[in-house]
């Protein structure tokens, strides 16, 4: 898709992030408002909710709104029912998809409720919006953001259940982007490698050390220049984005040399490994 030279975010737009009461969503949220564009933020937690919504308001543009819609995305009737109240006030045109969870663990000692909750928040719950918000974009010019991760595109020790939502979600949102671009509609799918958040400092303090090691094979990547480089991708027309210089390159070195990829985190693992020393749960 031939890129935009005028930005498309600004003021008057507005937009629904889901997660957006922490991690991304928020930072997002943050620039979002920041550039004038009024956001709505949607994740379970009220109270949660209420202080990131203060927290926006502090930093927003003038004129720009805060809103917020407590619901879990894994309750279909209640997104459709909570985007479609929205939109009869408060019509947006950009919907992002931050909302997702992590578990981690070696596969003989995970849980098999490890295997659904992530799957059914991560690819499921993120299908459930898009259909419950698709009739309310606007066809054409309607975009929508979609997270994944790096995990989505390569494997991770420790994160089966986490890698296999994620290699998903990229397929899915691939797929989508055929349907709905002849409608007018702009998919952007956004890979980061591991950021600080409170979904990783949760994980920190029970992961793996294979996992600790794998993963930081890629550098973090601050969460606010992720979160420029996603509204620069919705500005510009870019479809995929891995935010951070290393991590896109190390990226397609991986996906040019896989043998090479494979070799360095073997390597890192074996460095560590320990294994897993519990017995074998259901």
């Amino acid at each position: 898709m031939t890129r935009r030279r005028d930005p498309w975010l600004r003021p008057g737009r507005h937009s629904v992030v889901t997660g957006g009461s922490s991690g991304l969503g928020l930072e997002i949220s943050r620039q979002l408002v920041a550039r004038g564009v009024s956001v709505t933020l949607l994740a379970r937690d009220e109270s949660r909710l209420a202080a990131a919504a203060e927290s926006l308001r502090a930093r927003a543009a003038s004129g720009t709104e805060v809103g917020t819609l407590s619901v879990d995305i894994g309750d279909a009737d209640g997104v459709v029912g909570a985007l479609g109240t929205l939109a009869g006030t408060h019509p947006f045109e950009l919907l992002v998809n931050s909302a997702g969870i992590m578990r981690e663990g070696y596969f003989e000692t995970l849980p098999a409720t490890a295997f659904t909750e992530v799957m059914d928040i991560n690819f499921h719950g993120t299908v459930k919006v898009i259909r419950a918000a698709l009739p309310h974009l606007p066809h054409p010019g309607g975009r929508i953001v979609t997270i994944a991760s790096i995990a989505g595109l390569t494997g991770v020790f420790g994160y089966t259940p986490y890698c296999a939502a994620k290699h998903a979600l990229v397929g899915f949102t691939d797929a989508l982007r055929f349907e709905l671009e002849p409608q007018g509609l702009e998919i952007h799918l956004i890979c980061p490698g591991e950021f600080d958040s409170p979904l990783v400092a949760a994980l920190d303090a029970t992961r793996t050390p294979e996992n600790r090691a794998h993963t930081l094979t890629i550098p973090k990547v601050d969460v606010a220049q992720i979160a420029t480089q996603t509204l620069d991708a919705v500005d510009s027309g870019r479809e995929q984005v891995i935010p951070g210089r290393i991590p896109a390159l190390m990226s397609a070195g991986r996906r040019l040399f896989p043998a090479t990829g494979r070799m360095i985190g073997r390597r890192k693992i074996a460095a560590v490994y320990r294994g897993p020393r519990t017995s074998r749960r259901p």
